[in-house]
């Protein structure tokens, strides 16, 4: 299973691509690409989404994935800055319909507990653990390219429990 992940953001997007190998004797996580959609300020907001679309598309065929993973909306106490924040979740999905992938959302709590054990870790946490479990040189360009990774990486826990648990 190959997952793309990916932490909407309305100046910078995360994704990351993540695969679980297990053909290995134990089943290991392998990075297969990150980064960050960097998207101007100067730019009005249906030109930013334009982008996020197009480059989300871009990736989603040149990666290859079997399904994509994002974010659940957690609630903010500013409306503007979410109602923003969704119009790019709402891109993210539809440029993975577009593809003909399924898109399963996390909430941050699960998704920093499955990366870190502890749902409040802090953003170096789940930075510093992605680079261990991906077995990394160093870390992600970007604390978002980061997150989109353990989002990924939360996917992958989560399908792979689930499947344990049909197994029984």
């Amino acid at each position: 299973m190959r997952v793309f992940g990916i932490d909407c953001g309305t100046e910078f997007t995360g994704y990351g691509v993540v695969e679980m190998d297990s053909v290995a004797q134990r089943p290991k996580l392998v990075h297969c690409a990150a980064g960050t959609i960097r998207l101007s300020k100067k730019d009005k907001t249906p030109v930013r989404l334009a982008q996020v679309y197009r480059e989300l598309v871009s990736l989603m065929t040149l990666h290859e994935p079997t399904v994509v993973a994002i974010e659940e909306v957690f609630f903010s106490s500013n409306a503007k800055s979410a109602l923003k924040l969704g119009q790019v979740r709402g891109v993210a999905m539809l440029a993975a319909a577009t593809c003909g992938l399924e898109v399963a959302e996390y909430a941050p709590l699960s998704i920093k507990s499955a990366v870190v054990g502890y749902g409040l870790a802090a953003k170096e946490q789940v930075q510093f653990m992605v680079t261990r479990l991906l077995e990394l040189e160093c870390a992600p360009e970007s604390p978002d390219a980061a997150d989109a990774l353990a989002i990924a990486i939360c996917h992958l826990h989560t399908a792979q429990t689930l499947m344990m648990q049909g197994a029984r």
